[in-house]
């Protein structure tokens, strides 16, 4: 593994209100690598990503936030061991849309942990679904009630998601947590986008607050245009006889074939 230097808690705490840092969500090592030569500045990682041991030599400097479903993690001493092994693999925080007390107990043991506050899809059903949260002043306090929650659980940072930008900016002047925008306006930390959606690799619904760069959905269905016309070629030539050609087997020679010949008819 390279060992480089790379953001620190103390560093993105730092560089609140110096400049905005870009983040992604990321699923694959080619993925990941491309963030880090991008220059991207932090990542969240699915835990098995983060779990590989060939993920810090792609993506050595990036500021890597493993996260999953806390429905799918467990109980409070489950998270515990789930985020041990996270940081023992490199990780530098966990993210956390469980509980405080859950929280709190993985920032008493010195981890660095994310909280989510806004729209939080694992819990969309209190607020209304999957959209805009903070347009009323009773969701807005209530997502002010959020993030001082976390910070009294010790939480470093929290993704923001879809809340009005006025409300997330003076949301993030006034907390002292690292503030991670998903579609929550300029006025936080950092820019959080999913890669599929800025590659234009995401064939359903395109959030509002997401900004396409590519067009990979079109570049997979030429691929996988291309690799039926492929197929389709080598089963005809099967058909046909033309595959294999003689540059495809391995040539033998006559005196040999009679010698066998010769022993398996004896056999």
């Amino acid at each position: 593994m390279k060992i480089s230097k790379r953001l620190t808690v103390h560093d993105l705490l730092v560089l609140r209100g110096e400049r905005q840092l870009s983040m992604l969500r990321v699923e694959t090592l080619d993925e990941a690598e491309a963030a880090e030569r991008a220059g991207i500045d932090l990542v969240s990682v699915p835990p098995v990503l983060m779990l590989d041991p060939n993920f810090r030599d792609a993506a050595p400097t990036v500021f890597a936030v493993p996260g999953a479903n806390f429905y799918e993690i467990g109980t409070t001493d489950d998270f515990v061991r789930w985020a041990f092994r996270l940081v023992r693999a490199s990780a530098d925080a966990v993210y956390c849309a469980a509980g405080t007390s859950t929280i709190a107990r993985l920032a008493a043991d010195g981890i660095p942990v994310c909280g989510h506050v806004g729209l939080i899809p694992s819990k969309a059903t209190w607020t209304g679904g999957f959209k805009a949260v903070g347009k009323t002043l009773e969701s807005a306090q209530h997502v002010w009630q959020q993030v001082k929650a976390l910070e009294g659980a010790g939480a470093f940072a929290a993704e923001i998601e879809v809340v009005p930008d006025l409300i997330a900016t003076e949301i993030t002047r006034r907390s002292t947590l690292f503030m991670i925008s998903m579609g929550a306006g300029a006025g936080c930390d950092a820019q959080y986008l999913f890669s599929d959606d800025v590659l234009g690799a995401n064939t359903g619904h395109v959030p509002r607050h997401a900004k396409v760069y590519r067009n990979f959905a079109a570049e997979r269905a030429r691929l996988q245009d291309e690799r039926i016309a492929a197929y389709g070629e080598f089963a005809q030539d099967v058909r046909s006889g033309a595959y294999p050609e003689k540059s495809n087997t391995v040539a033998g020679d006559e005196d040999t074939l009679r010698r066998f010949q010769s022993w398996i008819d004896g056999v």
